[in-house]
C-alpha cells in the first residue's frame, strides 16, 4: 500500500503519543547540553546501560561550564565502563570550545554543531530537534533499522551509497511540525518494537506499509556488516606493588585503545616488560605470580591480558619526570579514568 510522508509521520506520532518513552532522565529539564551528553553516551550503547552513567555525569557536571572546568581524568573516571573512550575526550573538548568560543551557548545550526569534536550529522540533528525544536533529520542505529526495513533497503549502511539513500529517506519523512516528538518517536520505535532480534511487528504503526514485513523478510534487514575474522593479540600487564601496597599505573596516549585512561604497564613480551620497567624505575622488580589470562574484546580485535604480580622496594625518591606514571592504592582509585578490565582486575586485589 503506498504511503505519503504525512501518513508515515502521523502514524509514528500517534503511536508515540500512546506508547513512546517520555520519562528518560535526559527528557526531563531538556537543554541542548543534556540532550548532547545523552546522545553521545547512547552511541552504540543501550538506554539501560546509559541511564545510571548519565545521572552520575549530571550530578558531577550539571552544565557545560562544569564540564569545561573539569579535568579530563575526572571525565574519564565517570565514563569508565561505557567504552569508546574517545567519546568522553571529545565531550570534554567540545565543552571547552562552547565555553570559550560560544559563551556557553550551543550553536543553533547544523553546520556549526558538526564542526565540534565528536558531533556528526545525526547527533547534531538530535540536538537541534530535541532541544531547539528545529526540523533536522537523524539517523542513529535505531532509525537506520526502521527505515531499512520500511523501504527494504539493500546493502550495509556503512556503504556510502546505502547511507546516502537512508539519509534521503530520513530527510523526506521528517515532518515540519512536532519535530522533537517525531525524532524521539523514531528512536523509540527502533529501540522498543523494531528491534534487531524478535521485532514486534504486530504492534508497529508502520506494519501495513513496511515492505520487509509485507514480503516476510524482516529478518533480512538491515543487512549486516560483511563479516571478517577478528584477530587475537596477547599482552602482559604487570601489577607492580611497592612497600606501601600501592600499584603503579601509567596513563595511556590519547590515541589508540583506552586513550587517555590509566592502565597497568604492558608489553607483548614478559621479559622486555620487566626490563623496561626496571630501567624506568631504577629498581629491581621481583615477580611473585602469574594470574589466569583475561580476554577483553574490542570492536576490531580480541586482547588476551596476562597479568603478572610483582613487587618493588627501595625506590628512588622521584620515579618519574612527567604525569604519565603514578602510584595508586587499589582501594583508592577515585577520580581517575581506568580501563574497565584493569579496574575489574585491581578490584579483586
Amino acid at each position: 500500500m503506498p504511503i505519503t510522508d504525512f501518513i508515515f509521520s502521523n502514524a509514528v506520532l500517534n503511536w508515540f503519543d500512546q506508547h513512546g518513552r517520555k520519562n528518560l532522565p535526559w527528557q526531563q529539564a531538556i537543554t541542548p547540553y543534556r540532550v548532547w551528553v545523552s546522545e553521545i553516551m547512547l552511541q552504540q550503547t543501550q538506554v539501560s546501560t546509559v541511564t545510571p552513567y548519565f545521572e552520575r555525569f549530571m550530578q558531577s557536571f550539571p552544565d557545560v561550564v562544569a564540564l569545561a572546568n573539569a579535568k579530563e581524568d575526572e571525565v574519564l573516571h565517570l565514563w569508565t565502563g561505557l567504552g569508546y573512550y574517545a567519546r568522553a575526550r571529545n565531550l570534554h573538548k567540545t565543552a571547552l570550545i562552547i565555553h570559550q568560543q560560544y559563551a556557553n551557548e550551543f550553536p543553533a545550526t547544523q553546520e556549526d554543531l558538526e564542526k565540534l569534536p565528536g558531533i556528526g550529522r545525526s547527533t547534531a540533528g538530535a540536538v537541534l530537534s530535541l532541544s531547539m525544536q528545529q526540523r533536522a533529520p537523524i539517523l542513529d542505529g535505531n532509525v537506520k533499522r526502521v527505515l531499512s526495513r520500511f523501504n527494504a533497503i539493500e546493502g550495509w549502511s556503512g556503504q556510502s551509497k546505502v547511507l546516502k539513500e537512508l539519509w534521503q529517506l530520513a530527510e523526506q519523512l521528517t515532518p515540519q511540525q512536532r519535530c522533537a516528538d517525531y525524532t524521539q518517536a523514531m528512536m523509540d520505535l527502533g529501540a522498543t518494537l523494531c528491534t534487531r532480534s524478535k521485532p514486534q511487528c504486530s504492534s508497529c504503526p508502520l506494519q501495513k506499509y513496511c515492505i520487509a514485513h509485507q514480503t516476510d523478510r524482516v529478518k533480512n534487514y538491515p543487512h549486516r556488516k560483511p563479516s571478517k575474522t577478528i584477530p587475537t593479540r596477547d599482552a602482559f600487564f604487570i601489577v607492580l606493588h611497592n612497600d606501601a601496597g600501592e600499584v603503579l599505573l601509567e596513563k595511556r596516549p590519547a590515541q589508540g585503545i583506552w586513550g587517555g585512561l590509566w592502565s597497568l604497564p604492558q608489553h607483548e613480551e614478559k621479559t622486555q616488560l620487566i626490563e623496561q620497567l626496571q630501567q624506568k624505575l631504577q629498581a629491581q622488580i621481583q615477580t611473585t605470580a602469574s594470574l589466569p589470562a583475561i580476554r577483553h574484546t574490542f570492536s576490531h580485535f580480541h586482547l588476551n591480558i596476562h597479568p603478572i604480580m610483582a613487587s618493588v622496594s627501595k625506590l628512588p625518591a622521584q620515579i618519574m619526570a612527567n604525569d604519565l606514571q603514578a602510584w595508586y592504592h587499589p582501594k583508592q582509585l577515585t577520580g581517575i579514568g581506568l580501563a574497565a578490565p584493569i579496574k575489574a582486575l585491581l578490584s579483586k586485589l
